[in-house]
């Protein structure tokens, strides 16, 4: 449905990251149900639905981690409403240690 490239480009157009990682993780996901699908089998992990998105930015600077995940999901409102499922966000400022 999307492609990482996609969401790549929205995050370093919106923030300059020092360091962004954007992965797909949609074939972790084959078989669940998505709620609003049409479909009753399941989705089969094909399509860019899920994704788990790294970043470092000065942008990130002074705010909170709910306003720095407010500030992500602002950018990727376009894929978010159109069929992106799920976003799992990591947004650092730079100097704070990332997640291992």
């Amino acid at each position: 449905m999307y492609s990482r490239d996609t969401i790549e480009t929205k995050l370093k157009a919106a923030f300059s990251p020092q360091a962004l990682s954007v992965v797909d993780e949609s074939h972790l996901h084959a078989g669940h149900h998505h709620g609003a699908s049409t479909h009753h089998e399941g989705f089969d992990g094909s399509a860019g639905t899920h994704f788990r998105v790294s970043l470092v930015a000065e942008a990130f600077v002074g705010l909170s981690r709910v306003d720095r995940h407010r500030a992500v999901n602002a950018a990727l409102r376009d894929e978010l409403d159109a069929g992106v499922h799920a976003l799992a966000i990591e947004a650092k400022a730079p100097g704070e240690p990332l997640r291992r």
